[in-house]
């Protein structure tokens, strides 16, 4: 850090504190003095990381207020800071909050008895399953002729449909009965009760018909009181549903997180979620217990409500946490949508269900393989060829050739149906729900959001002529080999406009449909030039940002205002900070010229092979499984007491190869070593390295999320996890590079992120997370952060890079920050 020694001379004296701020940024940038009226950013040199080691190290000092990074940037020379600290009103000289204790250790006797327990519940189902699908199959096959197998596999696989619906409704009733606000801790009996439930309702193909009436009958019969002409868009299902009620003409938009539970300390905690009529919740929220909305009011995007916060009839807030603000965030008029127009679509949709996706899904692999007389043996089970080369050549040859037909077709279908079906919308037309329309709109987004493209062409360049395939505007391309990562959704691709130069990280969501209670309309989201977007943001349509702006990780994009462009914009509700900083421009000249070239050019060679390598290991997957699936076949033909037992354990065994293999893959990536820090640029063959470990499936792990074994999987990937740590579905994206204490509890929807990326720069650090924390539902821990003993990180947090969170302390928000103290 250079400071310029002419300034030091000129300071005039100022108060104690102002003086011992500066004493302590002065140890932090490694300089005998700082000027008090020296900006942090432009004048000495210092970033986000830096800072965030001062508001550390202020913390730690009982003789300072606490200072939050919001703090820094808000006020970013000395002097400002000292001054707005001084007239905080938020300030007080009552003592810190007690630290919270850390929750008691779980038994390990317990912790094993419930994984026990969990996978006899799991190899139960299997096991029902597979007798279900042997004798199913069984009667499908029997059929004689074309329209005997398709009336056959339409009784057969309705009736398998209605009982995977059931079957979490009766469990539920059964070992639940209703739902109460109460409490009980991980790993006894009542919570094998409550995981079975939720295990099932996440399985439960219902989950398809968010956005239909069906569905808001399905959480009806759950217990959930629900009024008329409610929409959920919302995929995530709630668990406890007696305890959520939503008034008449809700909408709850997608990515919101109502589960009317959490996991804390140890312990389940279970509560109420009340929504009025009326009420609208934005899209990438959290509702936490005790949470409630009166008839009309409004949650923004990208908000949270947190413990027991109630918003008033009529008025709107968002943020994280929420406050009131005069945005508004119903901009579509309503429409017309009548009861019978509702129960209408909902039939059309069940039928459309039972007699066209059902049969075809049940029947139609069976009438496809036996047009293929080549395939015979692998169907025969009195050929017993298991032990010839011929049957795993043609099981090899099934496997490629359907791998590869999925895979065109696949991309073909994206790229033509859906622009076809777009031809019969009009932007910025309103139109009511539950109609012709609005299955068009859906269709879309459904067919247009398949994961396996973007993930096979995301962080490369080759996902620009991805995404303008399947009709994204990007205007004159600045390629950069990384302008987007593989997690990128939308509802309308064909209204969403990225400028030249701008870089996209993952998790990035174009919400370009807009809904009210009655109507709804798709309209043009653009994202101006040479920005650099985050991690997790929700951009909405007439989104105030314009060109060169740095929007930061789970930031909450402004509606109103003037239009923001050259700023970098930060937290829920957000605010502004620098576009960029020092140490972020170091590499530079790779990004530019010849050098440029050069570079972009070896790094797309590197990912056009990264991407024939995983197309390879997803093949290779799938013919391990198609291989021990027609194994069983060839030897007990899938059929009677015995089949349906080996069926059962395919699923079982299939659910095994697939966690051990892609494990096995990242080991071999990695060369069984674990990471370690980096600070680099994207055009440097170790980052084109690293984009690979990101391209390592990993969904498979939800299955596994509440239950012991998915601690054993983190193991294996080589996380440094302790003991008896409940994990309700957090991911860990480096996994050497985290470290989890014992007892830990990470809630639903968490992630601990050790990396980063902004414009042209990668770091990653270490992330250690002590004995007994908490991360909150839908949390996300950045990198370089240490948490103490017996820390807690509330519902929706974003814990910013450096930060260092004392033992029992109690943080929240977007940014998180500690509770003040004088």
């Amino acid at each position: 850090m250079v400071v310029n020694p002419g300034e030091i001379t000129t300071i005039a004296p100022v108060n104690d504190t102002a003086h011992v701020l500066a004493e302590v940024l002065a140890g932090v940038v490694h300089t005998e003095q700082v000027p008090l009226d020296s900006h942090f950013f432009d004048d000495l040199g210092a970033n986000s990381l830096v800072m965030a080691h001062f508001c550390a190290r202020v913390r730690k000092r009982e003789d300072l207020p606490s200072v939050s990074m919001k703090d820094i940037y808000g006020h970013p020379t000395i002097r400002s800071l000292a001054t707005a600290l001084a007239d905080d009103p938020s300030e007080s000289h009552a003592p810190a909050p007690p630290a919270e204790p850390p929750p008691p250790p779980s038994s390990t006797a317990r912790y094993v008895l419930c994984g026990v327990l969990q996978f006899l519940v799991f190899a139960t189902y299997c096991l029902v399953a597979g007798f279900a699908t042997a004798a199913g199959y069984g009667w499908v096959s029997a059929g004689d002729g074309l329209i005997a197998v398709y009336l056959r596999a339409l009784a057969f696989g309705g009736a398998l449909f209605v009982g995977l619906c059931t079957l979490p409704v009766v469990a539920k009733w059964v070992l639940v009965g209703r739902w109460k606000e109460t409490e009980f801790p991980v790993w006894g009996l009542a919570y094998v009760r409550f995981w079975t439930v939720k295990a099932l309702l996440h399985a439960n193909p219902m989950i398809l018909f968010t956005g239909n009436p069906l569905y808001v009958l399905y959480l009806r019969a759950l217990g959930a009181r629900i009024g008329k002409g409610v929409t959920i868009l919302s995929h995530t299902v709630p668990v406890c549903t007696d305890l959520l009620t939503v008034g008449a003409g809700t909408v709850i938009r997608k990515d919101s997180l109502f589960l009317c539970y959490r996991a804390h300390a140890g312990r389940i905690q279970t509560g109420r979620v009340t929504l009025g009529r009326d009420v609208f919740v934005g899209e990438k929220t959290v509702l936490d217990l005790g949470t409630s909305m009166g008839d009309g009011a409004q949650l923004g995007h990208a908000s949270a409500l947190y413990d027991g916060a109630a918003v008033p009839a009529g008025e709107r807030w968002h943020g994280s946490p929420a406050r009131r603000t005069d945005t508004e965030y119903v901009r579509v008029p309503p429409a017309h949508c009548s009861t019978p127009r509702r129960a209408g679509f909902a039939l059309a949709a069940l039928l459309q269900t039972l007699f066209v996706y059902v049969p075809l899904s049940v029947g139609g692999t069976y009438l496809l393989l036996g047009l293929v007389p080549a395939l015979d043996p692998l169907l025969d089970p009195d050929a017993q060829q298991l032990a010839s080369g011929h049957f795993y050549a043609q099981a090899l040859v099934l496997s490629l050739a359907l791998f590869a037909g999925v895979c065109v077709l696949g991309g073909v279908v994206v790229a033509v149906l859906p622009r076809l079906l777009h031809l019969t919308l009009q932007p910025d037309r309103v139109y009511p729900l539950y109609g012709f329309h609005y299955s068009v709109q859906r269709s879309i987004a459904r067919m247009t959001n398949i994961k396996f493209f973007m993930w096979l062409c995301g962080d490369s360049s080759y996902i620009v002529h991805y995404l303008r395939a399947i009709g994204y505007n990007l205007s004159h391309v600045e390629q950069t080999g990384s302008n987007f990562g593989t997690e990128v959704a939308h509802e309308s691709p064909y209204l969403a406009t990225v400028g030249s130069g701008t870089m996209v990280a993952d998790g990035l969501s174009i919400m370009n449909a807009e809904f009210s209670g009655t109507s709804f309309r798709v309209s043009r989201a653009s994202i101006g030039a040479r920005n650099f977007l985050g991690n997790h943001i929700a951009y909405p349509v007439g989104g105030r940002t314009g060109e060169n702006c740095l929007l930061a990780t789970k930031v909450m994009i402004p509606l109103d205002g003037e239009l923001r462009e050259g700023v970098g914009l930060l937290g829920s509700p957000s605010f502004e900070i620098p576009r960029t900083v020092e140490r972020d421009t170091r590499f530079d000249h790779l990004r530019e010229g010849d050098e440029l070239s050069r570079r972009l050019s070896a790094k797309n060679r590197f990912n056009a092979r990264s991407m024939a390598l995983f197309l390879f290991i997803r093949w290779l997957h799938w013919f391990m499984l198609t291989l021990l699936g027609f194994a069983i076949f060839d030897l007990y033909g899938g059929q009677g007491a015995l089949g349906g037992l080996l069926i059962g354990g395919y699923l079982m065994a299939g659910l095994v190869l697939t966690a051990g293999y892609y494990v096995l893959v990242e080991l071999l990536i990695t060369r069984f070593r674990p990471l370690q820090p980096q600070l680099c640029s994207i055009y440097e063959p170790y980052f084109w390295w690293h984009e690979r470990l990101w391209k390592v499936p990993d969904k498979h792990i939800a299955v596994f999320n509440g239950t012991p074994f998915k601690n054993v999987i983190w193991r294996l990937l080589g996380v440094r996890i302790g003991r008896r740590v409940f994990d309700d579905g957090c991911s860990i994206t480096e996994r050497t590079l985290a470290a989890i204490g014992d007892d830990c509890t990470l809630a639903a929807q968490s992630k601990v992120q050790p990396h980063s990326q902004e414009d042209g720069t990668f770091k990653s650090d270490h992330i250690t997370i002590g004995n007994g924390c908490t991360l909150g539902v839908g949390v996300l821990v950045h990198y370089g952060v240490s948490m103490g003993d017996g820390a807690v990180l509330t519902t929706d947090s974003f814990l910013m890079k450096g930060e260092e969170m004392p033992p029992g302390a109690r943080w929240g928000g977007n940014p998180a920050v500690a509770p003040r103290r004088a």
